[in-house]
């Protein structure tokens, strides 16, 4: 990625995330990751002055106290959050979940595939569009 800020992975799924690091890693993505697990953590670290601003955010749509979309809808009324770009990494195949998402200005929605191979090549696909993609400051 061409930015050193964070990636912020929202997920409630701890094996999931684990595997988005793993990917990170594997393709030399050298940003810090930042993980929260549902989207009640993710507002409350999104808003604390204390952390820097992630540079992208990954966000599943799928969790318990708050789902992804509600999330969403959150980060896009929000003036200090809605610059940040947000790609859906979900198993969701729902045309529903797809249009409500592109509805509210994600970035890309992304289905995790289970063969892990198949998940590097979504993961390096995202990393090589964000590394010529010019990100505001």
């Amino acid at each position: 990625m061409r930015s050193d800020k964070p990636i912020l992975i929202i997920d409630d799924d701890l094996v999931d995330a684990m595997t988005i690091k793993r990917a990170f890693k594997d393709i030399d993505v050298t940003n810090r990751i930042d993980l929260v697990g549902n989207g009640e953590e993710a507002l409350e670290f999104l808003r604390d002055e204390e952390n820097e601003k992630p540079c992208l955010i990954f966000l599943d749509l799928n969790m318990p106290k708050m789902s992804g979309i509600e999330l969403l809808r959150i980060i896009r009324k929000d003036e200090n959050l809605n610059i940040i770009p947000v790609i859906i990494l979900t198993t969701s195949k729902d045309e529903h979940d797809k249009i409500n998402s592109f509805k509210l200005g994600v970035a890309g929605y992304m289905v995790k595939p289970v063969d892990y191979i198949k998940f590097i090549d979504v993961i390096k696909t995202i990393k090589d569009y964000w590394t010529y993609s010019e990100l505001p400051k």
